[in-house]
């Protein structure tokens, strides 16, 4: 086994850790000082901490299995198929625990998973027909973005205990933020990144659509 496809394996290694800390609360309360002022005091999030950082590493080794297969000319069929793979899993796992933590809408979550199908599913019918589809400019910003909204999401939940609960609105907690009216919560620093994420990642789905559109259109129009 290569190099490359080693790293890209010890990325798909590390997504179980992730999710296990993840999945932990993002905000832990002490419960007796809390209880003595009536104020929240919050707990210094460690598991959110060691999540942000195996998501890094794990970001990381996606730029590193690509450089070290093209560099030392690594490429192979596993490889085009287990890396990609491992970033959906990797992006998708955070994303899905977002919309359960209510850091993103689940709607959100739900269109861009359905964007990551649609276009996997593109890919598999036109490897049918003999024709690879490379990577776009517009999938790779899709890529970075969505890996560095998921980053400032967590910085933002790491952060904001040690701001204050006298900040601007935009500066709130999320649990906070929940509870105000859906028209205000749209200019929270968590929503506005989930929106990025959102619209970025529809446009670089329709652009695929747009530019492979021939490889499906057969009975997808009508025959003159």
């Amino acid at each position: 086994m290569t190099t490359a496809n080693k790293i890209t394996l010890t990325r798909i290694a590390m997504i179980p850790f992730f999710l296990y800390f993840a999945s932990q609360s993002m905000y832990i309360f002490d419960k007796d000082t809390t209880a003595h002022t009536m104020i929240p005091t919050f707990v210094f999030p460690t598991a959110t901490v060691v999540a942000l950082v195996l998501f890094c590493v794990a970001s990381f080794t996606d730029f590193l299995d690509g450089y070290v297969a093209r560099k030392y000319n690594q490429v192979t069929d596993f490889g085009k198929f287990v890396d990609p793979l491992a970033d959906k899993l990797l992006v998708s796992s955070a994303l899905i625990l977002f919309a359960e933590q209510g850091a993103m809408a689940g709607w959100m979550v739900c269109v861009i998973l359905a964007r990551e199908l649609i276009i996997t599913s593109l890919r598999v019918v036109a490897a049918n027909k003999g024709r690879v589809l490379a990577a776009t400019w517009t999938g790779k910003v899709k890529t970075c973005v969505q890996i560095g909204g998921i980053i400032v999401i967590y910085l933002y939940y790491i952060a904001f205990p040690s701001i204050g609960l006298g900040d601007p609105m935009w500066l709130m907690p999320p649990q906070y933020i929940q509870q105000l009216p859906e028209s205000i919560q749209m200019f929270s620093v968590v929503s506005v990144v989930g929106w990025v994420i959102t619209l970025v990642t529809i446009y670089s789905g329709w652009d695929y659509l747009r530019k492979n559109w021939d490889i499906i259109k057969d009975g997808a129009v009508k025959q003159k």
